[in-house]
């Protein structure tokens, strides 16, 4: 476990690079010059009794913080010190023959660590029993082994640095935040099962690898999906909040209605946060696409959406929508709306859907199966049967016009809002294209279009992912899956999704289900 203390001043994140000796002492230590102490160094088997009596006096003044996660004796202990000093992971600073400072620098990881959804892979590196000697605190000594830390850890090819403190040691927080580092995820030990700990981690390097992120959904329900119901939550475990729920925005970066990292960070504030790497060309452009599952307990109305030229015309500058259905399930003999019936006109739908169920003698209905793929581009004419559960990749837009919602009324006697005029100036009456029948390989992408690519996976023990682009959306969709890469894994529930970043290393599947992935053309 890696701590801190509480009262230490920090410097900018800008500041923690490797820095020369020079540098070093006249950046971080302006306390040297004010104090004869000595730089960060290899702890020696001299300094044993000097530095288990510093960390007895840092666990007690801990406890009268408040701070219960170190016990000496227990942890740290003797035995980790004398451990730790053998084997050149140990550093010390001193103050003439006492130690007022130490670490243990290493590669190895409690097992707790594997339970944390990292971002960043590669070699990570971390520290332990991080120490200060309460009377050296708030002199910027700690900033000060904060930046040697940093350095030693590069120099021994370390990609990334990952720690862990107790979530109400709020010194040891702001320590690493003002570094740079996230939070990743929250862990706890068997050795301390009532005390949390938050999960800490930073790039070290440039071509440190980004790791595929597990997205927590956002969700539309009640009177925004009066035709959803609770398979989200009875089929694939969703934390739905009411029924009727129709939506799973299991990617998105739709204002209010984000999806987010384990430790809560809204996708947008990822792309910001870590830019080409993470996101490619989007992290200074738009981000293109929205991931859904979708539970159609009744059928939807009528709709049809706009291209990009209508809708930033029309609807204040926002992104089309062309979309594309995988059918999860559906019962038999399943029925969706594709497209308007060949030879009508305009106008004969106008006056149609001017008289309501008129319209559907008009519309042409496809029967679907679980595993067809449907791609519906902007002006398709559109509505999911019911009954049918789907995984929906679509562009990052949240414009519908709707032409028809088979009159139906809600409890007050209301009818939904229906867009008539906007529908016909964006409808394509020409529209004719069939499902795609689910395909019968290891690896298959079923649909290479404008805006979008989406590759089926059908996971028998293994397979290897395809590249992603500037990045890729991958969500496990009959059972359980584990995504495995350098130095780890990920493991994705059924209905789970996961972010891919840019810079993601080489990634493979496990298990036995199919998988769906999704990048931006």
């Amino acid at each position: 476990m890696a701590q801190a203390n509480a009262g230490i001043v920090w410097a900018r994140k800008s500041d923690f690079q490797p820095l020369s000796l020079v540098k070093a002492i006249s950046f971080y230590y302006p306390f040297l010059r004010r104090n004869t102490i000595m730089l960060l160094t290899r702890g020696l088997t001299s300094d044993f009794d000097s530095v288990c009596a510093l960390y007895a006096r840092v666990t007690s003044a801990m406890h009268e913080k408040g701070i219960a996660q170190w016990n000496w004796g227990m942890y740290p202990n003797a035995d980790q010190i004398h451990k730790s000093i053998d084997a050149g992971t140990l550093y010390v600073v001193r103050e003439g023959n006492t130690v007022v400072a130490a670490v243990t620098l290493d590669s190895t990881f409690e097992p707790a660590y594997d339970a944390v959804n990292w971002l960043f892979g590669g070699k990570p590196g971390t520290f332990h029993r991080l120490c200060i000697a309460p009377e050296k605190q708030r002199q910027g000594l700690g900033r000060g082994m904060m930046g040697e830390m940093l350095a030693i850890l590069r120099s021994q090819g370390c990609t990334a640095l990952r720690c862990d403190t107790l979530v109400n040691n709020s010194a040891a927080l702001t320590l690493y935040q003002k570094i740079g580092m996230r939070i990743a995820g929250h862990i706890r030990y068997s050795s301390l099962p009532d005390l949390r700990f938050a999960a800490l981690e930073m790039r070290l390097t440039n071509d440190c690898p980004l790791l595929p992120l597990k997205m927590h959904p956002a969700f539309r329900g009640g009177k925004l999906t009066p035709w959803g119901g609770e398979k989200l939550r009875t089929v694939y475990g969703k934390d739905i909040r009411e029924v009727p729920t129709g939506e799973s925005l299991e990617v998105s970066c739709i204002p209010g209605l984000e999806s987010t990292d384990d430790a809560g960070v809204k996708l947008p504030d990822l792309i910001a946060a870590y830019g080409e790497a993470f996101a490619g060309e989007y992290a200074k452009k738009p981000f293109p696409l929205l991931l859904k599952l979708i539970d159609a307990a009744e059928p939807l109305s009528v709709q049809v959406h706009p291209n990009d030229d209508y809708a930033a015309r029309v609807e204040n500058g926002k992104l089309g929508k062309t979309e594309a259905w995988l059918i999860l399930d559906a019962p038999e003999g399943s029925q969706l709306v594709y497209g308007i019936k060949p030879g009508t006109t305009l106008d004969t739908l106008r006056a149609a859907c001017e008289q309501g169920a008129a319209v559907e003698p008009l519309l042409r209905r496809v029967t679907v199966h679980p595993g067809d793929v449907c791609f519906i581009p902007a002006g398709c004419v559109h509505a999911i049967g019911a009954g049918i559960m789907l995984y929906e990749i679509q562009q990052s837009s949240d414009i519908t016009y709707r032409f028809y919602d088979w009159d139906r009324v809600d409890k007050n006697g209301n009818r939904r809002e229906l867009h008539l005029q906007k529908a016909l100036d964006v409808t394509d009456l020409t529209f004719s294209l069939d499902p795609i029948p689910a395909p019968n390989k290891p690896v298959a992408r079923v649909l290479d279009e404008k805006y979008f690519t989406l590759d089926l996976v059908n996971v028998q023990g293994e397979a290897v992912l395809p590249a992603v682009t500037a990045f890729g959306l991958l969500t496990a969709l009959d059972d359980d899956l584990t995504v495995r890469f350098a130095g780890g894994q990920l493991t994705l529930r059924k209905g789970e999704s996961a972010y891919i970043p840019h810079a993601a290393p080489v990634l493979t599947l496990h298990g036995k289900g199919r998988a769906a992935l999704s990048m931006p053309r």
